[in-house]
């Protein structure tokens, strides 16, 4: 799949394809770490990709929901459509039959760099001398500003401040020196933090993943044809099959005929650095991440949370949705011990209400959760709960749930985390706040608990994270647990040995 050695040297890229308007606006404050990107690419033997693309996109929903785009190649030149918003309001039926091509790339988006304006909505695409470039990224680059300053030194002309135009631009200029593998390889011995991306080079569809293999990848087996996306739950939509996870610092690239794929190892590390939090909130439960399913991995999590902190209680319940099977391990494990506790549905979830509903007031904010969330009295009123969560993350959800229930005549709440206390935000693209807004960055447990209005409270440990996922503690990223990371982050501490590459220096000599 090799596009060849054009012999042309480096020069500036001359247009940009530009989503329609700006769009911009602020974010909708919300009290939980918030998703981050979704990315699918599809090569097929001879249908259009725009529809299959179109349902993996909606398969993705739950990993962003600002911006929605597809890019499409039919052999002679690229199609794009990008809408701000969701993927069932981004596509009309007109739409997807302008999207012609048997290749193409998808992208919704949840920023966690470069704002919130049709601007930096994806797939990026980039017009250049050697030919037409798409681009969809999950992740956070560490040296997005300072890749972008060389390159703008240069000639190039940025339009958003978000790090996938930076790695377009970085492709672009090595597609003009080398073949599409060793272009890649180059671009990736510079970028720095976490990524999974699909590519189209022309009608050319590739996937990578960084060398941690921070986010998800994944690859699966059509009838006419194969598709890479974040999780698998986009395969199951199109009725494929599931091949494999794509591998840290791997390239794959499909065949344009639909019939296979070429791996290439490019880059390999010593650990990985895979997020914990994916199997603790971001990906759908019936997904697979890195030959782990996601439900399971959950339902062990909660498994664990009793093991380490089970508290006899008449009533286990989850906040809906991400506690759901924390809260089912948790019940299972606390029965095989003797304990008579029931799992109940106690908190009912108003799904019609999104992230974006407006709060002028500081009142009207406080009753957000009643718009979401409503107790069933019966099953809380005179009984000692348990309420069981993915995280805590600012603690403004986790009180007024606590305050709900006993409203609803709830005689104890105890809170139960399936994860380690948040104390330090995310740089690999999870929107989890700060650490002055993190309740327990500078808090005890007990404090936070006071703080919440639990009669107690507990979290999971670190290493019980590890056993559950079945991996150790070096593979995994928990940055924002210990405060350690595996990238080099500026004024943060490192969990392994790693430094960031330095921008400006020649890029490794290809194998």
């Amino acid at each position: 799949m090799s596009h060849g050695d054009s012999g042309d040297r480096a020069a500036p890229v001359t247009s940009l394809t530009e989503p329609l308007g700006d769009g911009s606006r602020e974010p909708a404050p919300v009290d939980g770490p918030t998703e981050k990107c979704g990315v699918v690419g599809i090569a097929l033997e001879d249908r259009d990709a725009a529809r299959p693309l179109y349902y993996s996109l909606y398969a993705l929903q739950h990993r962003g929901q600002d911006s929605a785009g597809i890019a499409t190649h039919d052999g002679f030149q690229q199609h794009n459509h990008i809408e701000m918003g969701l993927v069932g309001d981004a596509f009309t039926q007109s739409d997807l039959d302008d999207l012609a091509g048997s290749a193409g790339i998808g992208h919704v988006r949840y920023p966690t760099a470069g704002g919130v304006n049709a601007r930096c909505a994806q797939p990026f695409s980039v017009s250049f001398k050697s030919g037409a470039l798409g681009l969809a990224h999950n992740g956070n680059l560490v040296n997005a500003d300072d890749i972008r300053d060389e390159l703008a030194s240069s000639g190039h002309a940025f339009t958003s401040e978000g790090d996938t135009e930076v790695i377009a631009h970085d492709l672009a200029r090595n597609l003009l020196e080398s073949d599409l593998i060793r272009a890649v390889k180059r671009t990736m011995s510079r970028i720095h933090g976490s990524y999974s991306l699909t590519v189209m080079h022309d009608d050319t569809v590739i996937g990578v993943r960084d060398p941690g293999g921070n986010r998800p990848l994944c690859i699966g087996e059509l009838e006419d044809g194969y598709v890479i996306a974040s999780e698998s739950a986009a395969i199951d939509t199109l009725d494929g099959e599931l091949v494999r996870d794509v591998r840290p610092g791997e390239l794959v690239v499909l065949d344009g005929d639909g019939s296979g794929f070429d791996s290439y190892q490019l880059f390999e590390a010593d650990n990985t650095a895979h997020c914990f939090f994916e199997h603790v909130y971001f990906a759908r439960p019936d997904s697979v991440i890195d030959d782990t399913l996601v439900y399971e991995a959950r339902r062990s999590l909660g498994r664990a949370l009793w093991d380490e902190a089970g508290v006899d209680s008449d009533v286990v319940m989850p906040v809906p949705d991400s506690g759901r099977a924390f809260a089912s391990g948790y019940a299972d494990a606390a029965g095989e011990d003797g304990a008579d506790v029931e799992f109940a549905e106690g908190l009912m979830k108003n799904r019609y209400v999104g992230r974006t509903f407006i709060m002028p007031t500081q009142d009207e904010r406080e009753r957000a959760v009643r718009l979401k969330l409503n107790p069933i009295r019966s099953t809380v009123e005179g009984k000692s709960v348990t309420l069981i969560d993915d995280s805590i993350v600012r603690g403004t959800t986790s009180t007024q749930l606590v305050q709900l229930l006993r409203d609803a005549g709830a005689e104890e709440v105890h809170v139960r985390i399936g994860a380690p206390a948040i104390i330090a935000p995310c740089y690999m693209g999870i929107d989890m706040a700060t650490r002055e807004e993190l309740i327990a960055a500078d808090r005890s447990v007990e404090e936070v608990r006071e703080e919440i209005g639990a009669d107690s409270l507990s979290y999971l440990s670190v290493d019980a994270v590890a056993g559950a996922l079945s991996s150790t503690k070096a593979d995994l990223c928990l940055g924002c647990v210990t405060g350690e990371y595996p990238y080099d982050i500026d004024g943060e501490a490192a969990d392994r040995e790693v430094s960031r590459p330095t921008v400006g220096e020649p890029s490794p000599a290809d194998d």
